[in-house]
């Protein structure tokens, strides 16, 4: 069976820590299992508050913009075309370093749940 969503029909929300996101795919919604798809965006001059997930590793790919990530107490450059892996209990926010909108998609396994976000 498939699943499928429609962006145009996905309302964007605000996370916990301040990213307005659509969730593209995740077991509240669609009814998948493991994990959940979903694209976060940043406005120009702004970042999201510092976080971490228990349990949930969480992908980014960034498709539009630029930006600073930190991973605990590493802080990286990163660009369109950029993937970073951020592993459970791992500390991370992202600044939008560009003037343009910093698109990201993300994934997260197990799913995104707010019960899992810890803004520190």
């Amino acid at each position: 069976m498939s699943i499928i969503s429609h962006y145009k029909k996905i309302k964007p929300y605000t996370t916990q820590d301040g990213s307005e996101i659509r969730e593209l795919m995740h077991p509240d919604t669609q009814g998948n299992k493991l994990q959940s798809l979903a694209e976060a965006i940043v406005k120009p001059g702004e970042a999201t508050l510092l976080h971490k997930h228990i349990r949930s590793e969480e992908l980014y790919f960034i498709v539009q913009g630029k930006g600073r990530m930190q991973l605990d107490n590493e802080t990286l450059a990163v660009t369109n075309g950029d993937s970073i892996c951020i592993p459970p209990g791992t500390k991370h926010c992202i600044e939008n370093t560009s003037d343009i909108d910093l698109k990201i998609i993300c994934c997260c396994s197990p799913a995104y749940s707010h019960n899992d976000t810890v803004i520190v």
